[in-house]
């Protein structure tokens, strides 16, 4: 009796600890789920996301770049950016989503994080989805903007690594251009429709990168109306052109215009300008300068380094 009284109690112990065990890997297992997800604060409040996403449908198309620069190329992304030729090779794969894709097309791609702007009408039905982060344009400088979509896929690391990696690039370059450029000014010029668009610092076009990186002086009338107002950008007529033009010029149409600009370049207020009588005019893509993303922003570097520094 003794003999079977120990038998029992021997089992009901090996059994008691079995379950323990179990209970301690089902907890670290529930443990492992709840650090799957992160909370970040976007322009709409806390959002909960995916730790290391995989499926990403980006309808914010404008930071394609920084997603691609994280390791965390979108499967899906609105139309513009397969028109930006900064991305050369760089949109295989990526599902293109047209200019204003149904809920129903993206809940078809089963993504586990989508990203669209906060004023989207759509946006709310997006959440339904999967977890969906609210992006608002302009909301930061292009770094700290990186940083930001380090944060929300994990990435901070290489977010850094590319910042680094830019500084030093412009540590580089920037004597080589101010000894070319000296105290000549530079604009951004940007026809359109109605009038033309002065573009400064926080506009994309190459802006950020000739005013904030490279310390180029700007126009007077630039420096007051389209950097220290804290716009981004001006709008003026052909008349005030004079007022506005640099010593050098960048210049495209502005991509949401249906003229391609010659009411401004045939003009005679166009000819009489300094910056197109010494030869310092340069023409950039109009769809690839709209973008301030690291990868458009490295190509935009390239070619305005090159073009100050070998103008006559």
């Amino acid at each position: 009796m003794k003999k079977r009284t120990g038998l029992l109690l021997i089992s009901l112990m090996t059994l008691m600890i079995f379950t323990a065990a179990c209970g301690s890997t089902s907890n670290k297992e529930s443990g492992a789920k709840k650090n799957d997800t992160i909370t970040y604060q976007d322009v709409k409040g806390e959002v909960k996301l995916p730790q290391n996403p995989k499926r990403i449908v980006l309808l914010a198309e404008s930071y394609y770049g920084d997603l691609v620069t994280l390791g965390k190329t979108p499967i899906a992304a609105t139309a513009p950016i397969f028109k930006n030729p900064f991305y050369k090779g760089k949109t295989d794969g990526v599902k293109n989503l047209g200019k204003s894709p149904s809920v129903e097309k993206v809940a078809s791609l089963k993504p586990d994080m989508i990203i669209a702007w906060g004023e989207d009408e759509k946006f709310d039905q997006y959440k339904k989805i999967a977890p969906t982060v609210a992006i608002q344009y302009n909301q930061y400088s292009f770094k700290d903007q990186l940083k930001e979509f380090g944060k929300l896929t994990g990435t901070s690391k290489k977010a850094a690594d590319w910042i680094t990696k830019w500084d030093a690039k412009i540590a580089e370059v920037k004597p080589k251009v101010t000894k070319a450029v000296g105290n000549k000014t530079v604009s951004i010029v940007s026809p359109f429709d109605k009038g033309i668009y002065i573009f400064g610092n926080t506009f994309a076009r190459g802006g950020e990168i000739i005013y904030d990186e490279l310390k180029l002086k700007a126009p007077k009338a630039v420096q007051k109306e389209a950097i220290d107002s804290g716009v981004g950008y001006a709008n003026i007529s052909l008349e005030k052109l004079p007022e506005f033009a640099g010593d050098y010029i960048f210049t495209s149409p502005w991509s949401g215009s249906k003229s391609n600009g010659d009411q401004v370049y045939e003009s005679s207020i166009w000819a009489s300008l300094p910056a197109v009588q010494n030869k310092r005019v340069f023409e950039t893509d109009t769809v690839g300068y709209f973008f301030n993303d690291p990868v458009s922003l490295e190509g935009q570097l390239e070619f305005i380094v090159d073009r100050l520094t070998s103008a006559s």
